[in-house]
């Protein structure tokens, strides 16, 4: 029996993309033409019993984010999907936008009917030209063929939605640079409060969701929030795209329940299939570059939102960035700092200048002139990013060096005698 709960992956692979057809002939849209004839209240009711987490990483309950918006007066109100998956070794939401388009846009479109809203927009990292050309293609035909646009399947509701670009800025994907980005702007993250709720895409009330969150609700609204949250643990409704990545022998995208073990991910055949060449487990990086490592006595955590908060973890986007013993903590740390200090986009100091720092002090002990001092600036430069960042780029930057120092400091302190645990490190600055 398959460990995978197939419920907005269902149809990837088994339909034709571009063909409004197929997907009608396999269940979509009908979703849509229940939530049309519902009060937009009840919808929200079913969503909030979900228990349905935004799948973007930040794990606000969507629920929540919806009653929030729904109480608010003004008008009009945006709803808008983020797309800007940017986040290394996550590659979920590019699953559904290339394979089951029209369940994104069913989403987005239930939405706009719950808030009145007469306009959505999709916001597609640059760098995924083919998924904007799918998106695009999908938009057209659904227009088409009355799904979007006026007189939604002949009722007064009318809606479409429009598809843009980003430039292949990581920042982007924070809520408020997105917008920014969307409106002809610099892509850098507002003050807040006031908060995207209340004065969002050009000042108006705006709901922003992650693709994965939007491809929920037509699951939710034909089958009842109970259901869906029913899936998966008492504190993490559904269920979540997971993609595996580095050293593991299936580099894929699995949908499963919560409550899986984070083991059974990695080294169960029908999902990760263990890691190749015989050789073994160093750490997990999961949640992105912006989350944290965990070594191998943590594989038996469950994937929980509330349990992995228990060990200093989170879901974050759904990524496991599978290390093998073969490769050095600080080189790869090296690797994630250059990230950072690349998509920075230069606003705050404290995230402009620390990337710079964390970087510069790790160089040292990647060529063996470190000091037991360096640790602890580190540290302390870590805790002042962390606290004094802007947005969550810097806040989270150095997520992945707390949780190694936490783990690994073992092997910081052997770089300060020239000696590097997995045999890598020439110091002399890079690797053998």
């Amino acid at each position: 029996m398959s460990k995978q709960v197939k419920i907005i992956s269902a149809r990837c692979g088994n339909i034709r993309p571009d063909s409004i057809e197929d997907y009608v002939n396999a269940g979509g849209y009908t979703s849509l033409e229940k939530a049309l004839k519902m009060n937009s209240a009840d919808i929200i009711e079913e969503v909030k019993k979900s228990n349905l987490m935004g799948r973007g990483g930040a794990a606000y309950p969507t629920g929540k984010k919806w009653e929030q918006l729904f109480r608010i007066k003004n008008d009009p109100k945006y709803i808008v999907c983020n797309a800007d998956e940017g986040e290394p070794g996550t590659f979920k939401d590019q699953l559904l936008l290339n394979q089951d388009p029209f369940e994104v846009i069913e989403g987005m479109t239930i939405a706009g009917f719950v808030f009145n809203s007469h306009d959505g927009y999709i916001y597609i990292r640059g760098e995924y030209g083919v998924s904007q050309k799918i998106m695009k293609n999908a938009v057209e035909t659904a227009k088409r063929t009355g799904y979007l646009g006026n007189n939604i399947l002949g009722t007064n509701f009318s809606y479409d939605i429009h598809v843009v670009s980003g430039a292949g800025a990581y920042v982007c994907g924070e809520n408020s640079a997105l917008l920014n980005s969307i409106e002809g702007k610099p892509g850098r993250p507002r003050i807040k409060p006031p908060h995207l709720a209340e004065f969002g895409l050009f000042l108006k009330p705006t709901l922003v969701n992650n693709v994965e969150s939007y491809a929920c609700i037509p699951y939710i609204v034909e089958n009842g929030g109970d259901k869906f949250s029913k899936l998966g643990t008492e504190s993490s409704g559904g269920t979540k795209l997971v993609c595996t990545s580095g050293n593991v022998n299936n580099k894929d995208v699995f949908e499963v329940p919560f409550g899986i073990t984070l083991r059974e991910l990695i080294y169960d055949k029908e999902f990760g299939n263990g890691i190749p060449n015989g050789r073994k487990l160093k750490m997990v990086h999961i949640g992105g570059q912006s989350g944290s490592c965990f070594p191998e006595e943590l594989l038996d955590t469950k994937l929980c939102y509330k349990e992995l908060k228990s060990k200093g973890l989170s879901v974050g986007s759904g990524a496991l960035v599978v290390i093998d013993d073969s490769h050095c903590i600080i080189d790869y740390l090296l690797c994630v700092s250059e990230f950072f200090i690349q998509e920075s986009c230069g606003k705050c100091t404290p995230c402009r200048e620390g990337n710079q720092q964390i970087h510069a002090l790790l160089s040292k002990f990647a060529d063996g002139t470190a000091v037991n001092e360096d640790l602890n600036t580190m540290m302390r430069l870590s805790k002042l990013m962390k606290t004094g960042s802007f947005c969550g780029l810097g806040q989270t930057a150095t997520a992945a060096l707390d949780s190694c120092l936490k783990y690994f400091r073992n092997e910081f302190e052997e770089h300060m005698d020239k000696k590097c645990r997995a045999g890598v490190c020439d110091f002399k600055g890079g690797v053998k």
